[in-house]
């Protein structure tokens, strides 16, 4: 147990690095995951990016409690707050961006997409690391991942009608299959069980890196002849999506005068995405549209990269800050 304890806490920091390198495999060496959801046997078919992202939500669910809900009660207006820049700011930079990049339709829907899914799961580490306001990057977490089911349907579809047709009501069933139904039996199993989730949870990490990384390498690998054509132009649009959210994100909170914690919980909150549920629904509600699962896991790759250089910047500026106070 306690070697896994040290293994899981490696591939929790380096977790960036190793999405990126399984990433580039994935392009470079695509049968390396082509046997992702494929029927080889029982083991290959119960493997795919839908069940595994149902793995991350469920280990997500093990890890709350009831109090980090009460932050949605003792401070309702910052998480409020919060959420609105999530659903506004996101999605509305999305669909900017589709207008003055251009996209096939396919790729357009899966950057909407990306855009109008609730906060990623690695952003409380991400907000932790930055000396930001935890308690209410998780607060916003819960909230936008309940608000879902409903909010990035009709998000969606506000955005993306004129481009494809948007079955809401699938894209509702979906996200309460992937997302809703894993976390409550996730936060149910934590509440009666609670001594075994504690010791649990440790591994954690572990499990959601092996996970997420397999739905990386599982939707480029297929993907790899188009990510090269289309690679360069995709890659450009994710990164200034995400970019542009931490910029934004941080700027609505200084608008309102909240302090540097917040600014920071709300900023990464609101840049980082969770792609995976992006890439899964991508692949659920849109078929036919195979590129539309690419932004999502170009995304996936990324956030993780700039978040962690994020947390980082805002860490060091947060120390000096600290420092020049005490010199006073």
């Amino acid at each position: 147990m306690e070697v896994l304890k040290k293994v899981s806490k490696f591939a929790g920091r380096y977790m960036a690095i190793i999405v990126l390198a399984i990433a580039v495999l994935a392009f470079f060496v695509p049968e390396s995951f082509l046997w992702v959801g494929k029927d080889y046997n029982a083991f290959t078919r119960i493997v795919t990016v839908n069940n595994l992202l149902m793995v991350v939500m469920f280990g997500m669910g093990l890890t709350l409690k009831l109090e980090d809900f009460k932050v949605v009660f003792s401070r309702p207006k910052d998480v409020l707050v919060g959420c609105a820049a999530q659903f506004v700011i996101m999605p509305l930079l999305a669909f900017l961006l589709t207008k003055v990049f251009p996209l096939s339709p396919e790729l357009a829907v899966g950057v909407i997409l990306v855009g109008t899914c609730p906060g990623g799961t690695s952003s409380n580490v991400m907000t932790f690391l930055a000396k930001g306001d935890v308690a209410l990057s998780v607060g916003m977490t819960a909230c936008s991942t309940v608000l879902a089911p409903f909010l990035t349907p009709a998000l969606t579809y506000l955005y993306a009608h004129e481009t494809v047709t948007v079955n809401m009501v699938d894209m509702f069933m979906s996200i309460v299959k992937i997302v809703i139904i894993p976390i409550a039996l996730g936060f149910i199993i934590n509440k009666l069980f609670g001594k075994f989730t504690q010791a649990v949870v440790e591994i954690l990490p572990l499990i959601s890196v092996v996970a997420i990384v397999t739905i990386v390498g599982a939707v480029v690998a297929p993907n790899a002849e188009k990510l090269f054509a289309n690679g360069i132009l995709i890659l450009t649009v994710v990164m200034l999506h995400n970019l542009l959210g931490y910029a934004l994100g941080y700027c609505v909170g200084k608008l309102l005068h909240m302090s540097d914690a917040k600014c920071n919980a709300v900023s990464i909150e609101v840049g980082m995405q969770n792609s995976g549920l992006a890439t899964s629904l991508a692949g659920t509600v849109f078929p036919d549209l195979a590129l539309a699962t690419v932004p999502g896991a170009l995304f996936s790759v990324w956030h993780n990269i700039s978040g962690s250089i994020v947390a980082n910047l805002m860490a060091a500026a947060a120390e000096k800050k600290s420092a020049a106070n005490a010199v006073k």
